[in-house]
């Protein structure tokens, strides 16, 4: 794992060639649709779980299974986590009737994966999420990240309470804490920061994001891991 503020091409840990077997939840959001896109190109096998079919952006392809599941139901989930590798988590509110969906479907998940044999789990939170960020500039600390919390609070909530379920839990979890997401391309160049939220982090793609998820599946460095991670400047 990188130093803050290092650059890195890749994280480490997955070779070239090695398949696995994941489900995606949360795969029709933008970083979803995309953990879905690179796991097939890269030959996984992937199960993308969805609440409407038809706004999943990606061709049908061999390797890929479509199923609509209720990701809050653990009845739901079990049968899409056994035999499976690892589960990534897109899962965020896309509008504030929605807050509250990371830590539901992630308490689902937990109770789902109890039997299954699938361990490994990779989500997504936000940098906010861990308070004061030491490294941060003076304005931000004062002035930018106070205003997002406040007009963002009940996500950043609902995204605390997420993290505290995995860390709670026996899962070999990751959470992977972004800044302001984009649609930009996959650079695989990224900054890391283990054990909290990476200082200076101003954004990320949505592409890159995706491409950090499905590198850490196999990254034991990342065991049971907050993880900071940004765009390289």
């Amino acid at each position: 794992m990188s130093r803050p503020g290092k650059v890195v091409a890749r994280f480490s840990g997955q070779k070239a060639g090695d398949a696995v077997n994941i489900t995606i939840l949360g795969a029709t959001g933008g970083t979803g649709t995309q953990a879905v896109r690179q796991a097939l190109d890269a030959g996984h096998q992937v199960t993308a779980v969805v609440r409407d079919p038809s706004r999943l952006d990606v061709p049908p392809r061999e390797a890929l299974d479509v199923v609509t599941a209720d990701v809050t139901e653990p009845r739901q989930l079990r049968p899409l986590l056994e035999g499976r590798d690892a589960a990534l988590s897109g899962l965020g509110p896309k509008s504030r009737k929605q807050t509250g969906i990371a830590s539901a479907g992630t308490r689902a998940l937990v109770e789902a994966a109890a039997g299954t044999g699938m361990r490994r789990l990779i989500a997504i939170s936000a940098m906010p999420v861990g308070g004061p960020i030491e490294g941060d500039s003076l304005l931000l600390r004062r002035v930018l990240r106070p205003m997002l919390h406040a007009l963002l609070r009940d996500a950043y909530a609902d995204l605390a309470a997420m993290e505290a379920l995995l860390a709670a839990s026996d899962l070999e979890w990751t959470v992977l804490r972004a800044p302001r997401l984009t649609d930009g391309p996959r650079t695989q160049r990224l900054r890391t920061k283990t054990g909290g939220s990476l200082p200076g982090a101003g954004t990320i793609s949505r592409a890159d994001l995706a491409y950090a998820m499905l590198e850490a599946v196999t990254d034991r460095t990342m065991l049971r891991q907050v993880v900071g991670v940004a765009s390289a400047r």
